[in-house]
């Protein structure tokens, strides 16, 4: 008896072997790329923005984090989406009317403080790439230049994308790789300048036309799948876009980590 339940524990520990060599195989051959939405993994617990979500990214293996970042009043780069701080904080006042000393003193519901982008920046260092979703109004040179300089700084620069404004882009390009629909990248091929590594396709309906002229210009595709687009306009399911997605060739996502399964 002793001995029949020895070989049977034998070959269950094998078989879990090779199951989890299948799975690892099979993790590997996906190679997807995932980049957190709204600065980590969001839910009921981890407020966006806040280190927790960003540490539950990391902590998952996702590949990069987006950052929203804003201004406020006396020139401080901080991370938050809205423009105002009513949502989570219960503050309508707007970003770019407090100083960071009054945001300071903001506390969110879930005991959660607004970040400085450098914070993190320096949190990611060495951990976990990052997008910045550039959310600064006009032309803001010095604050532009403090951005560079920051991603610089935590070795962040390299890899890093963003998603820019019309005020922001002379700027920004050359400097980081810009966020563009399929129009623009067919304007920019047309710049005395043109680099492919200025800019990349970022879309959340990408056609395989489109997927393969990008490619083909050795541009860097990245699929988008956000929460909002569904509560306003998107026809189809989250998951229905994933795949359409997958089956032209996508393999960088920017996600809510609500979707997360369905890779």
């Amino acid at each position: 008896m002793r001995k029949s339940l020895i070989f049977l524990f034998v070959i269950m520990n094998l078989l879990c072997y090779q199951l989890s060599a299948v799975s690892q195989t099979q993790k590997k051959d996906n190679n997807l790329e995932l980049i957190a939405h709204r600065g980590g993994v969001v839910n009921s617990k981890s407020p966006e923005n806040s280190l927790k979500a960003l540490n539950e990214a990391i902590n998952r293996g996702y590949y990069m984090v987006e950052v929203d970042v804003r201004l406020t009043k006396d020139g401080v780069l901080i991370t938050h989406h809205d423009k105002d701080f009513k949502r989570y904080y219960g503050e309508d006042r707007l970003v770019t009317a407090m100083t960071w000393e009054e945001i300071q003193g903001l506390t969110g519901d879930l005991g959660q403080k607004v970040l400085k982008l450098e914070t993190v920046l320096a949190h990611c260092e060495g951990k976990i790439q990052v997008m910045i979703d550039n959310k600064i109004q006009g032309f803001e040179k010095e604050a532009f230049d403090e951005i560079i300089n920051l991603l610089d700084r935590y070795g962040l620069r390299g890899k890093a994308l963003m998603i820019g404004t019309e005020a922001s882009t002379e700027y920004f390009t050359g400097k980081i790789k810009l966020s563009c629909s399929i129009d623009q990248l067919k304007e920019n091929v047309k710049r005395k300048d043109f680099n492919p590594n200025n800019y990349y396709l970022f879309s959340s309906a990408i056609p395989s036309a489109d997927f393969n002229w990008a490619k083909e210009h050795t541009f860097m595709v990245v699929g988008a799948v956000n929460t909002w687009a569904y509560a306003h306009k998107k026809k189809e399911t989250p998951e229905e876009t994933i795949e359409k997605l997958k089956q032209v060739g996508v393999t960088f996502f920017q996600i809510d980590s609500i979707y997360e399964t369905f890779f």
